[in-house]
């Protein structure tokens, strides 16, 4: 090995240009946690709910035979008249947001209950109200009538939070009472399939059952989210916990506060995300965006000029990356204002105009799983993409219990193994458009395909009608 001697000023040089270079706003491990814990604790409570559980009636007690040492075992359980009401009780967290007695915690701990209580950090317990609850982002505000004014966390801007960043916990993991986690950010923008709007913050920091509702604090002492849910196969915790951002609680605890429910925006179209394949089949450069699959008739998106296979790549100056981030804009859009809405509609981008309506935050039904009828007879067959197709009559109709107003082609039958069996064609879809071209007939849908093969396009896109929802389909031609 060959060593080099270089002059003194030289290796000075090159090792300052080595040395870490630390960013402005980086800051080191802090020495101890214990007097910001200190000083946050007092903001910090424990809420036990108890919700009431009726017991079976008395027809519930199994058909058993006379004498059966079960019977006294579903005696004892059920009690002689079937059992008494039993009372069930559940244990988390909650933080306090201002001095007269507005808590904030997880939907998930107090739904169901019948009665709700707070013990504050100095053991004082007081029942609680609850104000309002939203389902969707999994928050509800309480309100209890303190004798004092209480101490108060404060929020931070979560949007800041940054991958690295130091943050502790706290909450009352499995009844045991405050207890302060440290750890980092582990991640941002997390979909945990949780809800509709989910952007979550990931953390290392310790977070287990019963941490539910509790905050998540940064070195500042300001809370950048509420902890929500963990990964563990085991229950307990394995370094992944998820927290609400703060600037999503503090839009819906505000609506909750004056309100007593979310307001959410609303622009009446339905959405779905942009695939590798859809965006080859756009002739996109990337798979970015939000894909317009339904527009609501009559709507704020309708009375705006948006269509179907619209791509919509900004909102209200917002850019969107994808469709989660296009439903959480217009959601958290003020009702009644107008905003504008970039998107790009056969390639060309346009500039739409439209008015934020309110969401109906009324129950959804849940829409039925589609029924596999028996496949009709093949009237033709697009052998390449293992389609069997047929044009909708009265009696495709009434086998595929299709609505009246439904055009187009009818899925008949798809071959195993093939590209339309990849991307979950089933008989009795209907397929709308072919490359934002509608189609009425077999040979319509036949003739687009092989005119886009023989033009070298590897993706057809198809508007596809299922079960009454718009859907697009990439199919793979090439």
């Amino acid at each position: 090995m060959r060593f080099l001697k270089l002059p003194a000023a030289v290796l000075a040089a090159l090792f300052a240009l080595a040395a870490p270079q630390t960013p402005a706003l980086a800051r080191g491990a802090p020495d101890s946690f214990a007097d910001l814990s200190a000083q946050l604790l007092p903001t910090v409570v424990n809420i036990a709910t108890t919700q009431t559980l009726k017991a079976p009636p008395q027809g519930a007690m199994p058909n058993l035979p006379p004498g059966s040492p079960l019977e006294d075992l579903f005696k004892d359980f059920l009690g002689p008249k079937g059992g008494a009401p039993r009372h069930v009780t559940s244990l988390g967290s909650g933080f306090i947001i201002d001095p007269t007695g507005y808590i904030v915690t997880n939907n998930h701990v107090i739904e169901d209950s019948d009665q709700v209580t707070v013990t504050l950090n100095d053991g004082e317990t007081l029942p609680a109200k609850i104000v309002g609850r939203d389902v969707k982002t999994d928050l509800a505000l309480l309100k209890v009538v303190p004798k004092k004014p209480l101490p108060a966390a404060k929020f931070g801007d979560s949007d800041t939070a940054r991958i690295g960043d130091w943050v502790i916990a706290i909450g009352n993991p499995f009844g045991l009472g405050s207890t302060v986690t440290a750890g980092i950010v582990s991640a941002r923008n997390r979909d945990i399939n949780a809800g509709p709007y989910d952007d979550f913050i990931q953390t290392d920091a310790p977070i287990n059952r019963g941490n539910s509702g509790g905050p998540l604090f940064d070195m500042n002492g300001a809370v950048v989210g509420v902890n929500s849910a963990i990964f563990s196969p085991s229950g307990g915790s394995v370094g992944i916990g998820f927290s609400i951002p703060a600037n999503l609680v503090k839009e819906i605890i505000t609506q909750l506060r004056q309100f007593g429910a979310a307001r959410r925006g609303w622009v009446g179209v339905r959405i779905q995300p942009v695939t590798e394949d859809i965006a080859e089949g756009l002739g996109l450069s990337s798979a970015s965006g939000a894909l317009v699959a339904d527009v609501t008739p009559n709507g704020p998106a309708a009375r705006g000029g948006m269509q179907n296979g619209d791509l919509i790549t900004a909102f209200d100056g917002k850019p969107v990356a994808d469709s989660r981030a296009v439903s959480r804009i217009v959601a958290d859009t003020a009702i009644g204002k107008t905003v504008a809405v970039d998107v790009l509609r056969h390639g060309k981008k346009i500039t739409l105009h439209l008015t934020v309506a309110r969401l109906d935050e009324g129950p959804q039904a849940n829409p039925k799983a589609p029924k596999s009828p028996a496949p009709g007879k093949p009237k033709s067959k697009l052998s390449q993409l293992g389609l069997s197709l047929a044009p909708i009559d009265s009696d495709a109709r009434h086998q595929f219990k299709l609505a009246g107003n439904v055009q187009g082609v009818l899925v008949t039958d798809v071959a195993p193994d093939s590209p339309a069996a990849e991307k979950n064609f089933r008989a009795g879809d209907v397929i709308v458009e072919v490359q934002n071209q509608p189609v009425h007939s077999p040979d319509d849908v036949m003739k687009r395909v092989d005119a886009d093969a023989r033009a070298g396009k590897k993706v057809e896109i198809m508007l596809v009608n299922r079960s009454g929802d718009l859907t697009f389909v990439a199919l793979r031609i090439g």
